[in-house]
C-alpha cells in the first residue's frame, strides 16, 4: 500500500503489526463472516493514521480478500487513509486524534448496560495522549469502573515532529495513568506471546486497563526503523523490494515460511 500513488502511514502501521495480531487472531471475539455481531468485542483504532496496519490484519483475519487492497486510495474506494465502516471489521471511523478513547467509553457503558460480556479495547499512539480528550475520557472510565476497557498504547516514542518527549513530555507514563485510576500493564510491544497473555486476560474488577507496549516505529525495516521520516512515506519499486526482502529474511529468521 504504501507503495501506492499516494504512500500511507508506514511508521505506526509497523509498530502496532504485533498489538494487532495478538488482538484479532487470539484474543477478540469476532466473526469475520459476520462483523457485525450484536455480542462482538470491540476494537477501536483511534491512530486511525495508521489504518494499512488494521487492513492488512483484517485481510489476513479473513474480513475480505487481502487482493482487494490493491484498491487502496482509490477515489470512492473502501480503502482510505483513515479507516470507516465500509470496510468489514471497522467498527468507527477514526483519525481525528483524541477522539478513540471516549467513543471507547461509550462502548464498554453500552455493553454494561445491555449485560454483554464484550470486551472494548482501543489502540492509541503516544502522541495522541497529548490530546486532552483522551484525560477526560481516562478520568470517566476510572469514574464509571469499566473493567469491559482496555487501552493500548503503542509507544513508540515519535510523532510526526519528533520524539514524544521532546514535543510534550509523556513520563513517567504508567504513572500517569495509574493516577487516572487504571490498572497499567507494560509489555513488549512486539511480543505476539506476551501481548496475548497481557491482552487475553481480564483486569481486576471495577477498573479499565491500561497497557504500554514498547514499541518501535517502522520496527521491521531497518531503513526506517525508529525514524521520524517513517511517519508517511510513499516507497519507490527499489524501497519496496528492499522491504519485503527484510521482511522475509526476518520471517526465516524466526522460523516462519517464506511469504
Amino acid at each position: 500500500m504504501c507503495a501506492g500513488a499516494e504512500g500511507g502511514h508506514l511508521g505506526g502501521s509497523m509498530s502496532l503489526v504485533e498489538i494487532l495480531v495478538a488482538l484479532y487472531f487470539a484474543v477478540l471475539r469476532v466473526d469475520p463472516a459476520e462483523p457485525r455481531a450484536p455480542g462482538r468485542d470491540r476494537l477501536v483504532l483511534s491512530k486511525g493514521h495508521a489504518g494499512i496496519g488494521l487492513y492488512a490484519v483484517l485481510a489476513e483475519r479473513g474480513f475480505f480478500p487481502a487482493a482487494d487492497l490493491a484498491g487502496y486510495a482509490e477515489p470512492g474506494g473502501r480503502f482510505a487513509a483513515h479507516p470507516a465502516p465500509e470496510t468489514p471489521g471497522v467498527e468507527v471511523p477514526t483519525g481525528s486524534l483524541g477522539h478513540g478513547l471516549p467513543l471507547g467509553v461509550g462502548f464498554a457503558l453500552a455493553a454494561r448496560l445491555s449485560g454483554s460480556a464484550a470486551r472494548t479495547f482501543v489502540v492509541l499512539g503516544d502522541g495522541e495522549l497529548q490530546e486532552g480528550s483522551v484525560w477526560e475520557a481516562a478520568m470517566a472510565a476510572a469514574s464509571l469502573r469499566l473493567d469491559g476497557l482496555t487501552a493500548v498504547v503503542d509507544r513508540n516514542g515519535l510523532q510526526i515532529t519528533g520524539g514524544t518527549e521532546d514535543v510534550v513530555g509523556l513520563e513517567p507514563l504508567a504513572d500517569r495513568w495509574r493516577a487516572f485510576g487504571w490498572t497499567v500493564v507494560e509489555v513488549d510491544g512486539h511480543d505476539v506471546r506476551a501481548l496475548v497473555d497481557v491482552l487475553g486476560k481480564p483486569g481486576p474488577p471495577d477498573r479499565p486497563v491500561a497497557v504500554i507496549a514498547r514499541t518501535v516505529k517502522g520496527r521491521g525495516l531497518p531503513f526506517v526503523e525508529g525514524q521520524v521520516r517513517s511517519h508517511y512515506a510513499r516507497l519507490g519499486d527499489r524501497q519496496r523490494r528492499r522491504a519485503h526482502a527484510a521482511l522475509r529474511a526476518a520471517r526465516r529468521a524466526d522460523g516462519g515460511t517464506d511469504r
